[in-house]
């Protein structure tokens, strides 16, 4: 009993450490959106004026001398190759950022309408960049799959993307732990979906890890039951996973997983279209 106050304990200093987290976030995240739009903002400008140096060069293109007319045609092209790039990686700065306001904005339990495939294309990310910080050698391949046209449906979205980020936690470490054992020959991957049908949605998260024992399939959802060393895994992450999904979401968390050849999670919401 000593030993589950203890983790206990812990759990809440770590609870008051991610809400602290969740602050800091969102305001790190509003100071970063608009020098991000600013950036946007003025290569769009730069676009429209690299148009118009455009068609004044090409009204004296015959004035210029052939070496140099080619020479100013690729340096025009590189320009709007790499205004292009920064307008491209600047919004999808700006969609992460949005993503992260929203989740840390939501009140407790607040159903909103979300775009499930971009909350779990966000958060599946983020695992994997966490993973990487943590462990300089990761390296994995993600395959995702997203359904074209999903409605945006209602959900709890800090606690789906919660839920995204414990599945996608295992999945990178199971692989990573994997890869330790193996070697080389070992190709670390995992596999994400998001589809719909007329009555729910399904997110798929695969992987080829360790997969689980009949004896962590029959202990998964046990609070404070990990099969991570000390430090790091508190026990909880499938318990309020599979509180998110079903008692939240009244859906369902499901699991196929062979030993030694990897394990798949779907979790499966009711389509409820905003």
């Amino acid at each position: 009993m000593d030993i589950q106050v203890e983790k206990l304990q812990q759990q809440l200093k770590e609870q008051e450490k991610l809400a602290s987290l969740g602050m800091l976030s969102a305001g790190i995240a509003h100071e970063i959106q608009n020098p991000l739009n600013f950036v946007i903002n003025f290569s769009k400008m730069s676009d429209k004026l690299l148009k118009d140096l455009t068609e004044i060069v090409e009204d004296h293109k015959a004035d210029l001398p052939e070496d140099d007319r080619e020479e100013v045609e690729d340096i025009i092209d590189d320009l709007k190759g790499n205004l292009s790039k920064i307008v491209e990686h600047g919004e999808r700065a700006i969609s992460i950022i949005q993503g992260i306001l929203l989740v840390s904005r939501g009140k407790e339990n607040e159903f909103l309408p979300a775009d499930v495939a971009r909350i779990v294309k966000e958060y599946v990310w983020l695992s994997y960049h966490a993973m990487r910080a943590n462990h300089k050698n990761f390296n994995i391949s993600i395959h995702e799959d997203y359904q074209e046209s999903l409605p945006k449906v209602m959900v709890i979205p800090q606690d789906l993307s919660r839920a995204i980020l414990n599945l996608m936690n295992n999945a990178c470490y199971t692989v990573w732990y994997k890869s330790q054992e193996t070697g080389s020959d070992y190709q670390p991957a995992i596999s994400v979906k998001v589809s719909a049908d007329a009555d729910n949605i399904t997110i798929t998260i695969e992987d080829n890890g360790q997969g689980m024992s009949e004896e962590v399939k029959k202990r998964l959802y046990e609070n404070f039951f990990t099969t991570k060393p000390v430090g790091q895994g508190t026990g909880l992450g499938m318990a309020i996973t599979k509180d998110i999904v079903e008692n939240k979401h009244h859906g369902q968390l499901s699991f196929d997983s062979q030993e030694g050849q990897g394990t798949t999670f779907y979790i499966t919401i009711p389509l409820k279209k905003a």
